[in-house]
């Protein structure tokens, strides 16, 4: 029998470690890599110098065409030779996992078996852009994979194959991320090796069990100390790397800009009648600080023990290089500006 002709959609981290797997796998699974889409290259870091994405860096390593439109729509030249040129590699498959941009009808019809979608998530839960992250902001306690045949809508396609993955307490956005692109390979791998089975099972999603992971914005790394101390541990690790979460050491009339790096799991039997945002103790192993109440008929509010903080112009230090080095008091106060 002759090999699946593939083409490979992706663009981050994520995506390459797909990538990397079905590479090691094109005999066992029966296919053949014919090309490789990505995002166009882009401008990164302080030099801001044009850098290729992880899944092209991949790619050219192993002599796979790479393909980097900016359009597939019908209604520009661009996106009609895009699309011509997607048609001249006969694909039989496309996997999708994270690529960043919109697959019409006609790109998705034209692989013979479709557009699969590696997706973060149990969908229906957690379409869109950041599933990983709106899981932890959310406090759920487990996501997964969904290996998904791609429609028109947004994450909304029949699930072909779907693996779970339980969320810890101590799970931030990037452990998540590394558990999850693991479970990707395995999942899509599973899913080629027996594709005709798989996509006779498929099983339509509930839409009203959907909702939606809209990407995030740097602003919603500002934490606000009014809320819950376990609010605030899910943000931290949530937007742990990036966007990072944030707050305003009040300093005189000036408020200076701090780092949030990773906090202890809540101890829900400490408490305070502090006000939000006060610097409760500095120790060797955590800054205690006050936060909101967990429910609005609770007596006290409740803490968070903070380990590692950045001030600006400063290295990540740990709770214990705070207190050597002064930076704080005892009674200084954490302000949230987006309140004031």
């Amino acid at each position: 029998m002759s090999k699946r002709r593939l083409i490979f959609a992706g663009t981050p981290e994520f995506a390459a470690s797909s990538l990397q797997a079905l590479l090691a796998q094109q005999s066992a699974l029966n296919i053949e890599i014919v090309a490789v889409y990505t995002q166009p290259d882009r401008k990164a870091g302080r030099g801001q110098k044009l850098t290729a994405s992880p899944v092209k860096e991949v790619a050219l390593a192993h002599d796979i065409p790479v393909e980097q439109p900016l359009t597939f729509k019908k209604s520009s030249a661009e996106g009609m030779v895009s699309r011509e040129t997607l048609a001249n590699y006969q694909p039989d498959i496309m996997v999708v996992a994270a690529y960043g941009l919109i697959l019409p009808l006609g790109v998705l019809k034209t692989p013979t078996f479709g557009c699969l979608n590696i997706h973060a998530s149990l969908l229906p839960r957690w379409r869109g852009a950041a599933p990983i992250h709106r899981a932890l902001l959310a406090g759920d306690s487990e996501t997964g994979i969904t290996i998904m045949q791609m429609d028109l809508g947004l994450d909304t396609g029949d699930m072909l194959y779907k693996v779970a993955c339980p969320i810890t307490e101590d799970d931030t956005s990037e452990s998540l991320h590394d558990k999850l692109a693991v479970l990707g390979t395995d999942a899509i791998t599973t899913v080629l090796a027996d594709l005709p089975t798989y996509q006779a099972k498929a099983e339509r999603q509930d839409s009203s069990q959907a909702n939606y992971a809209e990407k995030l914005s740097k602003a919603e790394g500002e934490i606000d100390w009014s809320q819950s101390a376990a609010t605030i541990e899910r943000q931290i690790r949530g937007m742990h790397p990036y966007p990072s979460t944030y707050t305003f050491l009040a300093d005189g009339e000036q408020f200076k800009r701090v780092k949030v790096l990773s906090a202890l799991p809540v101890n829900t039997s400490q408490s305070t009648d502090k006000a939000p945002g006060t610097v409760i103790s500095i120790g060797k192993n955590a800054i205690l600080v006050a936060c909101g109440k967990a429910h609005p008929e609770d007596e006290q509010a409740t803490t968070l023990r903070l380990t590692g903080l950045q001030f600006a112009g400063s290295k990540p230090l740990s709770a214990e290089q705070v207190c050597q080095g002064n930076q704080l008091d005892d009674g200084d106060r954490f302000i949230s500006q987006g309140n004031q």
